[in-house]
């Protein structure tokens, strides 16, 4: 079950990163929309790092 919310929580991660990236090359991007995706991103990140730490540690323990 861990496995399967990892791998769900990377591929949001990866969606919301594609979507920053489109967001930052279009010429014109109000502060609103700035602020979204920065706040999205940060959340992404940190559920990314968590996934990290987690594994680091099952690693750990592993070996």
């Amino acid at each position: 079950m861990a496995d399967e919310l990892e791998a769900a929580m990377i591929a949001s991660a990866e969606e919301v990163l594609a979507e920053a990236r489109e967001l930052l090359a279009e010429a014109v991007v109000g502060e609103q929309e700035l602020r979204i995706a920065g706040t999205r991103l940060a959340e992404s990140l940190g559920d990314t790092l968590r996934i990290a730490v987690s594994r680091g540690g099952r690693l750990e323990s592993e070996g």
